[in-house]
């Protein structure tokens, strides 16, 4: 019915009690109860972007962090 995850698992039993408080007072009424924990909210152009963005800034990162220790090694290397 629901997985051991608390977040998952808690509306289910709400859900689940209030319906059957529900059929004990012969109500036909039901409640739909659901969880969406992490909304995306992001359009795909959003995403695009910040894929884009990420890999950009991960690229300079990768090109730039190399001769930092490259340096750093030679100047203990001199002292």
């Amino acid at each position: 019915m629901c997985s051991a995850d608390p977040i998952n698992c808690f509306p289910m039993l709400i859900n689940v009690l209030s319906n059957t408080f529900l059929q004990l007072f012969n109500s036909t009424a039901r409640f739909r109860v659901w969880s969406e924990p992490f909304h995306n909210a992001q359009t795909s152009d959003t995403q695009s972007y910040n894929f884009f963005f990420s890999l950009g800034y991960m690229l300079i990162l990768a090109a730039g962090l190399p001769p930092q220790f490259a340096v750093s090694s030679m100047e203990d290397y001199k002292v």
